[in-house]
């Protein structure tokens, strides 16, 4: 059928390393707690590294949730993250210039770019 499963908002709340093992998940998706703290302290950057290497090694991919800088997205690109989404890429759009935005995420997908352009 085509559909992929994602664990969303990743190391708060409920989410649990239980979670990883009993249900057949495609995508991890690192909340933007974590995210937001990049660039620091080394603390932190252990915490999303170290997620991003489980996320791997249990043959999913990673996305990071609420990347808002350039420093935020390299930092992620450098740590093997799989995809990202947030302001830095683009802030919320109108329907009418969804279609736009999505056409060119897909010319190049399952990346993080090098710039917003």
């Amino acid at each position: 059928m085509g559909v992929k499963l994602a664990i969303d908002d990743f190391g708060t709340g409920y989410s649990s390393l239980s979670y990883l093992n009993r249900f057949p998940m495609d995508y991890l998706k690192i909340d933007r707690s974590f995210v937001d703290k990049l660039g620091t302290g080394a603390e932190n950057e252990s915490i999303v590294l170290g997620t991003i290497q489980l996320t791997h090694a249990l043959n999913m991919r990673a996305i990071a949730e609420g990347v808002e800088t350039a420093e935020q997205a390299r930092i992620l690109r450098e740590m093997g993250c799989d995809m990202a989404q947030g302001f830095y890429f683009s802030k919320a759009v109108p329907a009418q210039d969804a279609s736009s935005l999505l056409s060119r995420a897909f010319a190049a997908p399952d990346t993080i770019p090098d710039d917003r352009t």
